[in-house]
Parts: structure tokens; C-alpha cells; sequence
């Protein structure tokens, strides 16, 4: 039958018997969490001390492995490693637990080991439990200390991820052993020279497998360097609340973000950055960037890096991160309003208006790889002939530059080229109407410092005008002539400046008209798209009804058939069952009478030889009591022989010989002839040595 304990179940491994564990927190139900390769129970010893728990880990078919044996048997020797106490494995073969295995075929190959108190890595993300910044170091550094003692043996766990590591640290049990800080579970699929290969191979758990190696199997001396990394710094950031809200969920990354350039990549560089210094995050960097598990950092160098970090500097920056949470709102509102001074800027840049928030705006750590990035990205786009996306790549990358640079002159001027070709513009539309000569600005100023001139003229030509009246006032109708023609000039300038506003007007509304129009196209696009896409979906939902549903019919066969088969051998099985009981009891009747009959002739051998033994202890103390009788007689006859030879001393002495063997068993001697009136006599000579024995 399958094994299905309830909790307080008994089960007796190897003469040691234990009670399953009842999970806390579903009561009725037994203690056990399930893996990829089986499922583990809890096994608590007879006395129920938790500090004695067990781990049997119950395999899946397809898990149980006969060379289980032999790799465990290699393992024992690296259960003292720090993090590596369930290396202490017993397998339950066929040999030592057939009995066992018998009656719960699922045992076959199964593990007995320690069972490891604490959450898993996996339950403190997923429940967002922030740390302190000593917690995360003392974390991390357990952590490398570990990987640096499996990598120095040639070891690797070969599917380490947040379900694998276990924090004992965490536990409310004390751990009466003093071990590591983490523990690492699972190791079924451990790499080493003496190990044999799995037959299957695991590729890693999201969100802690590299993407270059996600499709082959894990298993080498490196296969933890990346994983073992990313779990490393998750553990330092999960002391950052920033962190620990950008987390994916069941990881911090998704498993698409992995070796990627993504926001959760940026932030855990920055904040590793900022807590633990250069060298933590640039081992975390060299990870990232990696294109090959050998290339990434060893446990040994996160280890050393993490020996030197400063611990006070990371506090500091976590009390610096608490007291700016005040102003969180505050810093989103900031964000809000900088969001629309770029809108506004980006215009502002279309006009020549330079904008000084771009100049004035820090570089984030890393910045330059992004820049360099989308630059190539938009340069292949155009190379491509997709102008339009390469607009696009090239404007989201003008953000990221630093004003007055030389890329951000040649980043404008590939925006203005794209923006040209894709929006060409009439070469007569913007240019102003040509203003006749008469109208021009030049004429008009020339005209003004005429009229000052002559004006500053008049006291000269008052002077002289009596003698030349008449050149006087065709000089006044000259005068008059030049103001007429220059207000005329002017009005005519001012009427030519009105018309220049109105055709700048009519153009930016044509602008506008063309903006809102490709606005509304993009936004036709966008809809069409969307309900294509919508299309595609429903077409995709409704082809995968119809696959579940014949998956569901073909199960359902399957699993009639398999009932079938199953109803037969159980009906095989009981008739088997039946014959085996039967010949068993017939076995067991002539074993119980034999043993029946063989118990009587032991009991009677056993009653003749006690009675034998009672009849000669009988008359040994008959013999004896006998002898003891002349004893006594001899003792009071000496004691009379004394007294009346006035050796008194010696007359006591024989006395307290009769009294001492007369108190040895009085109450027989009281009933043989004279012994009693003897002792009476005794006691007196002995309370007083005047007092004359009688001749008895």
C-alpha cells in the first residue's frame, strides 16, 4: 500500500521507532513538504523531542535510484561541513527494511537524515521578511563559507536555489548542534569526482539559472557559481525595503530578467553599491555578465569580499533609507512634476531651447553600458531600414546623455534626420513672404536717422533764413515729404509684421493638425493591433480547449483502463493474500503448539527441581539446628563450669556466646527441651554475675 501517514503514525527504521510530525500549521494533517523529487516527513523519536527530529524523504518512481545506496554512503563523510548536515543519510533497502518496504512499497529507497528547523530562503521572500543589515551579512557570509568548503572538495549542489537553502537561523527550536547559519537540502543531485551522474539532470530553478545554460543539464563542478550569486545578493539587498518591494514574487528576478538589463537588475547593483562597497557589487556584476558558469566569481572570493566589508557603513545607509521614507511621497510628487519638465523639455529641444535638466542630472553607476547599448541598437535598426523604431530607440536614448556632449550633437542630429525623412515639410510653407525695399527694416532706420538729422539742422536754417527764404521752405517741404514717406514706410513694416505673425500662427496649426493626425493614427494602430492580438488569443484559448479537452478524454480512458487493470490485481492479489494467510497460520499453529508443549515440560522439570531443593534445605537446617542444640548446651555447661571455678570474666564470655547463637533463630530453640530456662538463666547472669546458675 502507498505511504499516506497521518499524523502520530508510528514507524519503526532500523529498530528506532518514530511518530510523524504534525504540520503547525494545518493540525489533522502530517508534516510534509513537497519537491521535485519526492516528498519529505517529519519523524519525531518515541519521547517527541523536536531536537531529535528525522527527515524521511520519500522519492517519486522515477526518483528511486538503486545507486542512491552507494552516493550516500560517499556523502556521510561531508555531514560535518558547515550547511551540509543532511550528507548524514541512511537509504532503506530491501535487505535492512524489507519488512518495512513490504508493507509500504513507496519506502523503497527512501532516506532517513536529519531533519534541518528553520524557514527555507524561498518563505522569507515570498512572504517580503526584510532583515537587518547584520542579518544579510551573517546570512551571506554563511552562505559563501559553505560554497567555499563544497568548491575547495570538488562539490557543487547542482540545483541551488531559494526551496534548497534552509535558515536555521531563523528557527524559534535551539539548534543543539551550533551549526551554520544556512543549509542546504536536496543533494540528491551533488556533483563530485566519486559521484556517479544522475540519470536526469535538472536545469536549474527560475530566477536562479543562468539563460545560456537553462536548457542543459546542471551538473560540474561550477554549476553553483551563478546561482549561488544571485542568492548571495539577494540575501545583502533583502536588508533594502526598496528591494524587497521590487521582488518578482517567488524570486527576486523573473526568470526572463536573468543575465538581461532590466529595473530589479539596476536597483540590486545600485543598492549593493551603496551598502557593501565596490567589491561586493562588482563580483555581483562579473556573475551577471558572465557567458559561462566558469567564468563567474568563486565562493572563495564572495567570501573574502564579505570578511572585509564594513558592517557600520551598510547600518549608516539603512538608517539614511529610513529617514528619507518620510518623504517618499513627496520624492513620487517630485518625480511626477521632473516626468513633465521632460515632456516639456523634449518640445522645448524640437525649437532650439536648450534644457538644463539634462545637464544638471547625475549619471546612474552602469549608465554609460545602457547608452552604449541602445546606440548600437538604434544604428542596427537603421541599418535594418526601420527608421521609425530607430526614432524611437534614438529619443529614449537622448535622455540618458549628458548635455553639450559630443554623442548628445550626434544623437540630435540622427533624431532631426529621422524626423526629416519620415515627416518631410513643403520647402516654401515656413519661409516668409519677401518684404518689397520701400518696407524693408533698413530702409526704415535709414529713414529715421534722416529725419533726426534734420531736425538737429533747424537752428542752422533759421540762421540763414533772411537771406534765403524761399531755399528755407523748400527745405521745411522736403522735411515734411521724408516724415510722410517714413510713416508710411513704417505702417507699411508694421502690417508686413502682422501678416508674418499670422502665416507663423496658421503654420504651428498646421503642425498641430498633423500631430493630433498622427496621434490619432498611431492610436487606430494601437487598437488594431489590440484587438488582433485579442484575435489571436481567443483563437489560441479556444485551440487549447479543444487540446484539454481530448487530453481530458484520452486521461479519462487511460484511467479506466487502469482502474481495470487495477480492480484485477487487487482481486489477484487478495486470493494471494488469502493462500498466504492461510499457510502462515498453519505455520504458526504448529509453531505455538509446539511451543505450548515445550513451555509444560519446563514448568514441570521446573516445580521437581525446587521441590528437590526445598527438601534438602529441610534437612540442612534440621542437621544444622540440631548441632546448634549441643552448641547451646556446651556453651551453658562452660559458663556453669566458670562460675563455679570464680572465673567469672570467662564464665561472661561463654554467656554472651549462648545468647548470640540462641538470638540466631530463638524461636525454634524456645520450644527444645531446657534451651529456653538456660537463656533465662543466662540473661540474668549476664545483668548480674552474683546470680548463681542452676545445673541444668
Amino acid at each position: 500500500m502507498s505511504f499516506q501517514p497521518n499524523p502520530g503514525d508510528e514507524v519503526v527504521i532500523n529498530d528506532i521507532a518514530y511518530t510523524i510530525g504534525q504540520h503547525p500549521a494545518a493540525p489533522g494533517l502530517a508534516y510534509a513538504q513537497a519537491g521535485r523529487q519526492g516528498i519529505v516527513y517529519q519523524l519525531l523519536p518515541r519521547n517527541g523531542s523536536i531536537s531529535g527530529a528525522k527527515a524521511l524523504k520519500v522519492f517519486f518512481p522515477k526518483f528511486r535510484i538503486p545507486a542512491m545506496v552507494y552516493q550516500s554512503e560517499h556523502m556521510e563523510s561531508y555531514s560535518e561541513l558547515p550547511g551540509l548536515q543532511v550528507c548524514k543519510r541512511d537509504v532503506l533497502t530491501p535487505e535492512r527494511n524489507g519488512a518495512l518496504i513490504g508493507e509500504h512499497p513507496d519506502l523503497l529507497y527512501a532516506v532517513l537524515m536529519p531533519w534541518v528547523q528553520g524557514l527555507t530562503w524561498f518563505d522569507v521572500i515570498s512572504d517580503q521578511k526584510q532583515l537587518t543589515a547584520e542579518e544579510s551579512l551573517k546570512l551571506a557570509r554563511a552562505l559563501a563559507g559553505t560554497g567555499s568548503a563544497m568548491e575547495q572538495r570538488g562539490l557543487a549542489h547542482c540545483d541551488l536555489s531559494a526551496p534548497n537553502v534552509m535558515i536555521p537561523f531563523f528557527s524559534e527550536v535551539e539548534n543543539l548542534r551550533g551549526g551554520s547559519a544556512v543549509e542546504l537540502v536536496d543533494v540528491e543531485q551533488m556533483y563530485g569526482s566519486r559521484m556517479d551522474r544522475p540519470d536526469a539532470l535538472l536545469a536549474g530553478s527560475p530566477g536562479y539559472a543562468a539563460h545560456r545554460t537553462v536548457h542543459s543539464g546542471l551538473w560540474s563542478a561550477y554549476a553553483d557559481r551563478f546561482a549561488g550569486a544571485v542568492i548571495i545578493a539577494e540575501m545583502l539587498s533583502w536588508s533594502d525595503a526598496t528591494i524587497v518591494e521590487k521582488a518578482w514574487g517567488e524570486s527576486y528576478f523573473d526568470q526572463h530578467e536573468m543575465q538581461t538589463v532590466s529595473e530589479r537588475y539596476y536597483a540590486m547593483r545600485e543598492s549593493l553599491q551603496k551598502r557593501w562597497g565596490s567589491k561586493v557589487s562588482d563580483l555581483f556584476i562579473r556573475a551577471w555578465e558572465s557567458h559561462d558558469l566558469s567564468s563567474c566569481p568563486t565562493f572563495g572570493e564572495w567570501f573574502v569580499a564579505l570578511a572585509s566589508v564594513d558592517i557600520h557603513l551598510a547600518g549608516a545607509v539603512v538608517e539614511e533609507s529610513e529617514a528619507k521614507d518620510a518623504d517618499h511621497q513627496d520624492a513620487v510628487v517630485t518625480n511626477q512634476l521632473k516626468g513633465t519638465e521632460s515632456a516639456i523639455s523634449t518640445s522645448s529641444d524640437k525649437q532650439g531651447v536648450p534644457d538644463p535638466s539634462l545637464s544638471s542630472t547625475p549619471r546612474a553607476p552602469g549608465q554609460e553600458a545602457v547608452v552604449n547599448r541602445l546606440f548600437l541598437q538604434a544604428r542596427a535598426l537603421e541599418d535594418e531600414g526601420k527608421p521609425a523604431a530607430a526614432l524611437e530607440v534614438y529619443r529614449s536614448l537622448h535622455h540618458f546623455i549628458p548635455h553639450n556632449s559630443a554623442m548628445q550633437m550626434e544623437v540630435e542630429a540622427a533624431i532631426q534626420e529621422l524626423d526629416d525623412k519620415l515627416n518631410p515639410k513643403d520647402d516654401h510653407a515656413g519661409q516668409p513672404a519677401k518684404v518689397p525695399f520701400y518696407r524693408s527694416k533698413k530702409f526704415m532706420i535709414s529713414s529715421a536717422v534722416l529725419i533726426v538729422l534734420l531736425a538737429g539742422s533747424v537752428p542752422t536754417v533759421k540762421i540763414l533764413a533772411d537771406q534765403a527764404e524761399v531755399k528755407q521752405k523748400e527745405q521745411e517741404a522736403a522735411a515734411k515729404q521724408a516724415e510722410l514717406q517714413a510713416a508710411e514706410d513704417a505702417e507699411s513694416a508694421k502690417a508686413a509684421a502682422l501678416k508674418q505673425q499670422e502665416e507663423e500662427k496658421k503654420q504651428k496649426a498646421a503642425e498641430a493638425a498633423k500631430l493630433d493626425a498622427e496621434k490619432k493614427k498611431k492610436l487606430a494602430e494601437a487598437e488594431k493591433q489590440q484587438a488582433e492580438a485579442k484575435k489571436k488569443e481567443e483563437e489560441r484559448k479556444a485551440l487549447q480547449a479543444k487540446y484539454d479537452k481530448q487530453a481530458k478524454y484520452e486521461a479519462y480512458l487511460a484511467k479506466q483502463k487502469q482502474q481495470k487493470l487495477e480492480a484485477a490485481r487487487k482481486a489477484e492479489q487478495e486470493k494471494y493474500d488469502k493462500q498466504a494467510k492461510y499457510e502462515a497460520y498453519l505455520v504458526w499453529k504448529k509453531e505455538n503448539d509446539a511451543r505450548i508443549a515445550k513451555q509444560e515440560a519446563e514448568r514441570k522439570a521446573a516445580a521437581e527441581a525446587q521441590r528437590k531443593q526445598e527438601a534438602a534445605q529441610k534437612a540442612a537446617l534440621k542437621k544444622k539446628r540440631a548441632q546448634n542444640v549441643v552448641t547451646l548446651i556446651a556453651h551453658y555447661n562452660k559458663t556453669y563450669n566458670a562460675q563455679k571455678g570464680k572465673k567469672i570474666e570467662n564464665a561472661e564470655s561463654y554467656a554472651r556466646d549462648f545468647k548470640n547463637l540462641y538470638n540466631t533463630d530463638a524461636a525454634y530453640f524456645k520450644g527444645v527441651g531446657k534451651v529456653a530456662a538456660r537463656m533465662n538463666a543466662i540473661n540474668k547472669f549476664l545483668s548480674n554475675t552474683n546470680y548463681s546458675l542452676p545445673n541444668l
